[in-house]
């Protein structure tokens, strides 16, 4: 992998402003990735996840304000026209939705929908196009690729309408992949073909991809690197062995040990206590608080304290930094 990052993201913030609430939904939001390598945003619904990925995107409506800096390729592009915008999109950087029936158009075939984006982006002929397409569903293992490259996003399974839309993602040779919770409505045995077919892709583009999921088990299958993000920010960041072995922030820890893995018969669940907090009234202090059981009335102060390890991993965590309170 090249050490330039791909793509570089430094202190992101999404704010909602609408009918006197304001709402923030993603706050001092910073990574950076490389060519080849998967960081995965792990956390509960409504954290901020898929806002950010579409900040990223230039998606959010009007009354979302968008701060901070984002760098693909080295260019910065948060502020671009909304032209230069939508070169990018699925050219340099491409996204598979959670719900592709959604994302799909319903009243055009797979195929033309592919060829679209190859003719739009790299100004090809429809013939040419139409091949390509072919050549991505192949590479997705969509089976009797020829006969579904005339299919409407209807006649096909949940499974291969993934596919599908992993293959639109791919259709320009992305150099950043965005994949919104891509696993979320498909079985099991799916969702494990699904991650390692992004895996086999990923190789054979060299892309990078930034992966959300509220599933452990997805986040440890698939990442290299993880950040945790909670009420719209990230508490704890690491390698993906880091993350999942030595979690340091209790939220981290709430959500491992919340989650069912083989070897847990008998064993009784633990969960974790409360919902998360409502983002336009969030506590002072660090917003775990109320449903964590080591806090202190330091947690309720600003300016939680940060703490990162010779190894670049982070949490951000009155217990962490200060062992006195563990």
């Amino acid at each position: 992998m090249s050490d330039d990052p791909v793509l570089r993201v430094e202190d992101l913030n999404v704010r909602f402003r609408r009918r006197n609430v304001d709402v923030p939904a993603v706050n001092d939001a910073s990574f950076s990735l490389r060519r080849g390598e998967t960081l995965t945003i792990l956390g509960e619904s409504g954290s901020g996840k898929s806002v950010s990925l579409k900040a990223l995107m230039g998606l959010l409506p009007s009354y979302a304000e968008i701060t901070g800096k984002i760098w693909l390729n080295g260019t910065e592009i948060l502020g671009l026209p909304a032209a230069d915008l939508a070169k990018l999109r699925g050219g340099s950087v491409s996204m598979i939705f959670q719900e592709p029936m959604a994302a799909l158009d319903p009243v055009y075939t797979i195929g033309e929908q592919i060829a679209e984006t190859i003719v739009q982006h790299e100004g090809v002929d429809r013939r040419t196009a139409m091949k390509r397409a072919l050549d991505l569903l192949e590479q997705v293992k969509i089976p009797s690729a020829a006969r579904r490259l005339k299919n409407y996003p209807h006649e096909m399974s949940g499974g291969m309408r993934q596919r599908a839309m992993i293959a639109l993602a791919l259709a320009c040779s992305p150099s950043v992949l965005l994949a919104d919770e891509p696993t979320t409505a498909l079985d099991v045995t799916v969702q494990i073909q699904i991650l390692l077919l992004l895996r086999q892709l990923q190789e054979e583009f060299g892309m990078a991809i930034v992966f959300v999921t509220h599933d452990v088990g997805a986040a440890a299958e698939i990442s290299d690197r993880i950040a945790v993000m909670y009420a719209g920010r990230f508490v704890e960041s690491g390698t993906s062995r880091e993350i999942i072995r030595s979690p340091q922030h209790p939220y981290t820890q709430g959500l491992l040990s919340s989650t069912v893995h083989g070897g847990m018969r008998g064993t009784k669940l633990v969960t974790i206590p409360g919902t998360p907090p409502n983002l336009a009234e969030l506590p002072p202090g660090c917003a775990f608080a109320p449903r964590c059981r080591y806090t202190t009335e330091a947690c309720r102060r600003p300016d939680i304290p940060v703490t990162v390890t010779e190894t670049g991993a982070m949490a951000r965590c009155v217990r962490v930094a200060e062992p006195v309170f563990a």
